[in-house]
C-alpha cells in the first residue's frame, strides 16, 4: 500500500469510529492534495470542526455546512449535511424535517439569493425560526464580511474547510454515501427516517 493509501485509512478510521464510515470524499482529498498536504490539513481542520460542531451544536452546523455547499454547487456535501439534519430532526422533535435531503441536495447551483430564499422558508416551516439568522450570517459571510464574534469565526472557518471539501469533490465527481455526523451511526434512527419517508 502507497503512502496515500496509508493516509486514506488512517483518516477513514477516524471517520468511521465518529461517523461509521470512510466518506467518499477523503480518497478524492488525499489524490487532488498528495500525501503529506492532506493529512496537514486533515490534522488543522478536523479538530477544529469537532469543536464547533460541540460548541455551535449540530443543527447550525450542519446548516451552515449545507448552505456553504449549496452555494459552492458540491451534491456530495450537500447531501451528508441534510442528510445529519433530517435524521437530527427525527430524533429530537419526533418527526420528519419537511424536506428530505435529496430535495435539499438538488438545490445547489441555485444563485444565492434563492438558496438562502428557500432555506429559510424549510426552517420556518420546521418552527426552526432561530436558526434563519445562521443562513443569513453563513452567505454573509461567503459574501466576505468579517466574523463579527468568536461563532462566527467558526462559520467563516467552516466556509473556508468546507469549501476546500467541495471544490474536490465536485471535481472528482464523489457520489453521496452517509451523514457527516455521529447520528449516521444510529441505524435504528435511520429505518425509522426510512419508515416514515415511505409512508
Amino acid at each position: 500500500m502507497g503512502e496515500g493509501g496509508l493516509v486514506v485509512r488512517a483518516v477513514g478510521r477516524v471517520c468511521t469510529a465518529l461517523w461509521g464510515y470512510t466518506p467518499g470524499v477523503i480518497p478524492a482529498m488525499v489524490a487532488t492534495m498528495g500525501s503529506g498536504p492532506a493529512l496537514r490539513w486533515f490534522a488543522a481542520n478536523f479538530p477544529r470542526f469537532l469543536v464547533t460542531l460541540r460548541v455551535l451544536g449540530p443543527v447550525r452546523t450542519h446548516l451552515a455546512g449545507l448552505t456553504i455547499s449549496l452555494v459552492n454547487g458540491c451534491t456530495y456535501c450537500a447531501y451528508g449535511r441534510a442528510h445529519a439534519l433530517e435524521l437530527i430532526h427525527l430524533r429530537d422533535r419526533g418527526r420528519l424535517f419537511p424536506l428530505d435531503a435529496r430535495t435539499l441536495e438538488s438545490w445547489n447551483g441555485l444563485s444565492r439569493r434563492e438558496i438562502g430564499l428557500r432555506l429559510r422558508g424549510v426552517l420556518e416551516q420546521a418552527g426552526m425560526h432561530a436558526e434563519v439568522i445562521w443562513v443569513d450570517r453563513t452567505l454573509a459571510l461567503l459574501d466576505g464580511a468579517p466574523p463579527v464574534d468568536a461563532d462566527e469565526r467558526r462559520i467563516a472557518h467552516l466556509c473556508r474547510m468546507v469549501g476546500t471539501m467541495n471544490a474536490i469533490a465536485v471535481a472528482a465527481g464523489t457520489v453521496p454515501d452517509g451523514a457527516h455526523d455521529p447520528v449516521n451511526k444510529d441505524a435504528a434512527l435511520k429505518a425509522r427516517l426510512l419508515a416514515a419517508q415511505t409512508v
